[in-house]
């Protein structure tokens, strides 16, 4: 089978979807690789790597997408891609299309089949390929803050961690998965006073015993995070249901409330964002903005501006679903693993992803009524 690596064309997406060491996997197992010109670069990755690793190098994306079978990516197509989608061909990248109503169209329009890392999950419910760029963008997500509350960049001029005599800064953290985790551990690390929100109190619970007396645990609602958002000095979004839209829990009003100078970062932003008052996706370029006073940060790719790490991170999860899939073709692949056909969106022209269905208020089709398994 031919898999495809194009050059990722998002503003400061420096990520590549394939490490040279796996493309010498998938070579090694019989596959070809085709890599375009320069996609590596900003990982570090040079074009020879991928040639000693046995890829070949095809100048531009055009002939990536009409010689491969699987088009490997990071981040979903954009609109000036959608040209280059055509029938019956795979690509497996993180899609987030719960919110990308034109993209999951010109998938369904073209039968192409659409697998989503973000939505591939485990039978105990762990999402593997979405895990390593959520501690990425975790850990990233308190760094950033950190920066954004300096007087420079707009903020309060706060020091996270504080200092004798000087109070840390409040985090709150709203959610307590892989994102909030991460967050925590780097917030915690930095000396701030960090407090943490979920709906699920085992979250609360294993964050309770990790962490101990060094982070507050709350179980989200309306009045609790009304009274948590007014004290803090950052906010981060860190709610994710796989498959669906993130509701929005941080309201206008409680933007208001929020000290002059304060700072949200929403890593939920992929998924539609959590904080009603964050209206557009941002990028490295522009990051933030502001609004009542506070400091807004909604980057959608925010692991993309530590590319090596995120890309080696990325392929170590990836690259076993790539084989199953280059070894075994897409249907038998899916018959084979479950996780895998939890990532199957589209497939023949059809939805089969059911939050994406009702997000998008679509028809939804299950994935085994279409190849019986």
């Amino acid at each position: 089978m031919i898999i495809g690596v194009p050059k990722e064309i998002k503003i400061k997406e420096d990520r590549v979807a394939l490490t040279p060491d796996g493309a010498k996997v998938l070579v090694n197992n019989g596959h070809r690789v085709y890599v375009e010109k320069s996609a590596g670069d900003g990982s570090g990755f040079s074009d020879q790597e991928y040639i000693d690793a046995g890829a070949e190098i095809l100048k531009t994306p055009e002939e990536i997408y009409k010689t491969a079978n699987i088009i490997v990516k990071v981040k979903e197509p954009l609109p000036q891609e959608y040209k280059l989608l055509e029938k019956d061909k795979i690509i497996f990248t993180y899609l987030h299309l719960a919110v990308e109503m034109s993209l999951t169209k010109e998938l369904l329009n073209k039968k192409v089949t659409g697998i989503a890392y973000e939505t591939i999950q485990t039978q105990n419910g762990e999402l593997p390929l979405l895990l390593p760029m959520s501690e990425v963008a975790g850990k990233m997500s308190v760094q950033i803050a950190a920066n954004l509350l300096e007087n420079r960049n707009g903020g309060a001029g706060i020091l996270l961690g504080g200092i004798a005599g000087v109070p840390a800064a409040n985090v709150l953290i709203v959610g307590g998965g892989q994102v909030g985790l991460n967050a925590a551990k780097i917030a915690v690390g930095m000396g701030a006073n960090v407090s943490i929100t979920d709906i699920d109190t085992n979250k609360l619970r294993y964050i309770d015993n990790l962490f101990g007396t060094k982070i507050k645990t709350f179980v989200s609602n309306e009045s609790t995070l009304k009274k948590l958002v007014a004290e803090s000095d950052v906010l981060i979004g860190a709610v994710l249901i796989p498959g669906h839209k993130a509701p929005c829990l941080i309201t206008e009003e409680m933007v208001k409330s929020m000290k002059k100078g304060s700072v949200i970062v929403d890593v939920s932003i992929d998924q539609g964002g959590i904080v009603e008052t964050i209206d557009r996706i941002t990028t490295h370029e522009n990051p933030s903005f502001e609004k009542y006073g506070v400091l807004h940060y909604s980057v959608a790719n925010i692991p993309g501006s530590v590319a090596r790490t995120s890309t080696i991170a990325l392929t170590n999860e990836t690259l076993k679903y790539i084989l199953l899939i280059a070894n075994n073709g897409i249907i038998d692949a899916i018959k084979k693993d479950e996780s895998l056909a939890k990532g199957v969106n589209t497939f023949k022209g059809k939805i089969t992803n059911k939050g994406v269905a009702e997000a998008l208020d679509l028809d939804y089709t299950e994935l085994p009524s279409i190849i019986g398994f």
